[in-house]
């Protein structure tokens, strides 16, 4: 230990290595790239997979969605974690995760309401449009996975060794999609329900939840008014474009707040459903903004510049061919 401490010009001392082979302490990157450079090995060496369990899955599904292909998403969300989480350590990033709703129970529309308003003001959001959900949620520590699936997979959270939320999302949705479902999973995440709510209603109260993050009740009653007889189409158009939020999201919304009664909320449904197209709200505006995950990525390519992993390694972890890593990581 004292001969490598003297290898590494004596950046720390052999009681400090013998800490971290004690797993008492972890080196820093400064120390983790001169322990790499005193051996002779990448910075990878030192570590080993990394093994999540997640737990506590809220996993919505259409009856489409087989049992099969179920755990077949988990399994991948599994595997994208501990990359993720192994990612982490070698730049030896770690954070905890607060819930700012964590006191707040749940138990009808209006507790939701004031729970996503307690949330705009912890997290100093305000009411206006949210220009990146998932960039957002990443930045409150929150693990966004974006997956290739069949359109029958809508989203689903869950904790990863019981302190790393986890959202799961789509990645061939519009983005107004994915953008309320990952507020919908963030919801289960963070929403703490009455006993008695029952599943139906706890997916409903998400639901809830999303449309009130995209549109918060004081910014909605100030585009729409507190009651209206007609909602007209261009209108919804307007603020779908604005807010990224869909038109039948805007309308549930209006519905939950009494600015349309049941009657015109089931019409509007019954016209939209009379058409595949109408359904996918297919030519009817477009939200301009991205929604999509960035931070594994950008993390990959720090570790790599910084030489804290090999070329290979950063392949391996972004389950990419090296030629492929290669040719986009490109270093100044």
């Amino acid at each position: 230990m004292r001969e490598l401490s003297d290898k590494m010009e004596g950046l720390v001392s052999h009681n400090a290595i013998k800490k971290y082979e004690m797993g008492l302490m972890m080196p820093d990157s400064k120390v983790l790239i001169a322990l790499a450079t005193a051996l002779n090995v990448k910075t990878d060496y030192f570590f080993r997979p990394y093994e999540v369990s997640i737990d506590n899955i809220e996993f919505r599904k259409k009856s489409k969605l087989m049992v099969k292909e179920a755990n077949s998403i988990k399994e991948k969300v599994t595997d994208a974690i501990s990359n993720y989480i192994e990612l982490e350590q070698f730049l030896n990033l770690s954070s905890v995760f607060m819930n700012p709703l964590n006191e707040h129970l749940i138990s009808t529309g209006e507790d939701v309401e004031e729970a996503v308003n307690l949330l705009l003001k912890s997290w100093k959001l305000g009411i206006n449009a949210l220009p990146n959900v998932v960039e957002l949620l990443e930045d409150k520590g929150i693990k966004v996975i974006e997956i290739d699936d069949n359109e029958f997979f809508d989203g689903l959270s869950g904790w990863a060794n019981n302190n790393i939320p986890v959202i799961v999302i789509n990645k061939n949705f519009s983005v107004d999609r994915k953008r309320l479902t990952a507020l919908h999973e963030l919801a289960h995440l963070l929403l703490v329900f009455n006993e008695n709510v029952d599943q139906k209603g706890k997916e409903r109260l998400c639901h809830r939840f999303a449309g009130a993050m995209l549109m918060p009740i004081e910014t909605f009653i100030q585009e729409i008014g507190s009651s209206r007889k007609d909602i007209s189409i261009p209108e919804l158009i307007v603020l779908k474009e604005t807010y990224g939020i869909s038109m039948q999201a805007i309308m549930a919304r209006a519905k939950n707040l009494g600015v349309i009664t049941e009657e015109k909320f089931v019409k509007f449904r019954c016209w939209l459903n009379k058409d595949s197209n109408r359904r996918k709200e297919i030519g009817f505006g477009e939200y301009v903004g991205s929604e999509n995950s960035t931070r594994f990525k950008q993390l990959l390519y720090r570790a790599t510049s910084e030489e804290l992993i090999s070329m290979s390694k950063a392949a391996n972890l972004a389950n990419q061919k090296l030629a492929s890593f290669r040719d986009e990581f490109i270093q100044v």
